[in-house]
């Protein structure tokens, strides 16, 4: 197995106790921690303005949605963001939400994990690379209070996800889902017009 040479600036992270992957840091830059260390900070502010009390008149409609596309995400019109839903501000890029959804209270979606492949008994899970994964929300969905959306999922059009599930895989259209892990319990009817 080939060493990787590490960089000072990783070297000097751990020496103040970053405990920071080697195979995703071990070659950073010092100017890349600078730029990483104010973007941090800018979507910090943006992500505190999205639970501002003041302008909750405004925001699920409106300001949130704003907010949330310039953190880097993908925003269909017309769609409602609850309180206190936070997304994946270092990949915000691979989320993508569609018109006129509803992702409520409390979620989350998390575009990157632990890479567990190959991990076993004695190994160092903080050491882990990530496996990231893009999210794709179709148009017209419900996702139910404080679930969370993991890293590579799609959840087709007109969908709806139960509060406090967790969504794993795949969740097709026009389907409900619920549970930990979340599973279809019921495919959604087709309206009959008489």
């Amino acid at each position: 197995m080939e060493m990787k040479k590490l960089s000072t600036t990783y070297k000097l992270l751990r020496a103040l106790g970053f405990n920071y992957s080697e195979e995703e840091y071990g070659d950073v830059s010092l100017w890349r921690v600078i730029k990483q260390f104010f973007r941090n900070i800018r979507l910090k502010c943006l992500e505190k303005m999205l639970d501002w009390a003041i302008l909750e008149p405004f925001e699920p409609r409106k300001l949130r949605p704003i907010l949330i596309r310039k953190m880097g995400c993908h925003v269909g019109k017309n769609t409602f963001f609850g309180d206190y839903v936070r997304m994946d501000t270092s990949y915000a890029d691979m989320i993508y939400i569609g018109d006129y959804t509803h992702i409520t209270s409390g979620c989350r979606l998390l575009c990157h994990q632990r890479d567990l492949t190959g991990y076993s008994v004695g190994d160092n899970a903080a050491s882990l690379g990530y496996k990231t994964g893009e999210i794709h929300i179709g148009k017209g969905v419900m996702v139910g209070m404080e679930t969370i959306i993991m890293p590579g999922v799609t959840i087709g059009d007109g969908a709806i996800v139960g509060a406090g599930s967790i969504v794993t895989r795949d969740i097709p259209a026009w389907t409900i889902a619920t549970g930990r892990p979340a599973k279809v319990i019921k495919q959604i009817p087709e309206s009959v017009i008489e």
